[in-house]
């Protein structure tokens, strides 16, 4: 894991901070050994190849993943101890498989759907419960209005989409989705979160988008909001770059590889010579380890044993048909000289 300072930073304080950060899954480790220290209001750029753990690390920052070794804290609110106070002071935009956007909804469908959710499970129960209190008049005019500070903040005017609020999210733009998805983080929760993340936040997105957003994140992040966003290449008004590149696994290290080629290198090895996407699709595939390693090289070995058998079989039977075909030969010319 690689930290690096980039320009002048905001005002020392408890922003989030990583020690030692780890989270493992069922085929190990997504990344470790992330320590690093960012104050209120950075913009933090997480950045690595795909693969390494990128989404991993916002959602252990924001309180969605429990870390299987080292300790964090965001706004003073230590991890894994505090991960449900973590979730209601921070907010996660634009992470596939957590925070998708319904193509078939609306614009306004969405902000009145995070509305609702923010204003009853968003915040502490004494301020659920005032708010159930208020009048249904009352509670609509709040949340729309919330909803305009979220939509201005992120730089998303209903006025320049297509059919303003009732635009259907598949009619979006890219930077229109990412612009929204920031909208809806601020809006899940009552006031302003201590931290965002952002997954991907220059994928799918024109040099100029880029710097749109570059902008947009750098705007939040001066207001006091701490942002962490994942790039492919970490923009240079970061703050912070880490970089979970180096994540490691040494189970993976240890685990014994197979012996033979797997299923899929046998089978490019029978394609045709100028098949190259076969060639690189075989060269590509990752070495398995472990338990499948093992399954994998019996299979191979059973494989092989079955081939060869057949193979032996198959000269066998040519050499009888050889012999077969020489004594008919001389069957014939035993019978030509008979004649002669």
């Amino acid at each position: 894991m690689r930290v690096s300072r980039q320009g002048d930073g905001p005002p020392p304080g408890p922003g989030v901070v990583a020690r030692g950060l780890g989270v493992k899954g069922p085929r190990g480790w997504a990344f470790r050994d992330v320590t690093f220290e960012a104050e209120p209001g950075a913009l933090v750029a997480v950045t690595g190849p795909s693969g390494s753990g990128r989404t991993a690390l916002l959602l252990t920052l924001t309180g969605r993943m429990r870390p299987a070794e080292g300790s964090a804290r965001v706004a003073g609110l230590a991890l894994p101890k505090r991960m449900a106070e973590v979730r209601r002071v921070t907010g996660v935009a634009h992470v596939p498989g957590v925070t998708d956007l319904d193509p078939a909804l609306t614009v306004a469908e969405h902000l009145r759907e995070r509305a609702l959710v923010g204003r009853r499970y968003g915040g502490p129960a004494a301020d659920v419960v005032r708010g159930l209190l208020r009048s249904p008049r009352a509670r609509a005019a709040g949340d729309a209005a919330r909803a305009e500070e979220a939509l201005r903040t992120a730089g998303l005017d209903p006025a320049d989409l297509p059919k303003g609020g009732r635009t259907a999210v598949r009619d979006l733009s890219r930077a229109q989705e990412l612009r929204l998805s920031v909208a809806l983080a601020l809006l899940g929760r009552p006031g302003r979160p201590a931290a965002v993340a952002v997954d991907d936040a220059d994928l799918g997105l024109s040099a100029d988008e880029r710097e749109d957003a570059v902008a947009l994140l750098s705007s939040l992040a001066a207001s006091g909001t701490t942002v962490l966003a994942a790039f492919r290449e970490a923009p240079p008004e970061a703050g912070l770059v880490v970089s979970t590149a180096a994540h490691g696994d040494p189970d993976r290290e240890r685990a014994p590889q197979a012996s033979r080629p797997g299923p899929l290198a046998r089978l490019t090895r029978r394609r045709a010579p100028g098949d190259r996407g076969a060639d690189a699709a075989a060269d590509a595939a990752p070495a398995p380890s472990g338990r499948a390693a093992d399954a994998e090289t019996a299979a191979g070995a059973a494989e092989d044993k079955d081939t060869e058998a057949a193979e032996d079989k198959a000269a066998e039977d040519e050499e009888r048909a050889g012999e077969a075909r020489t004594a008919e030969e001389d069957a014939d010319a035993h019978a030509a000289t008979g004649r002669a």
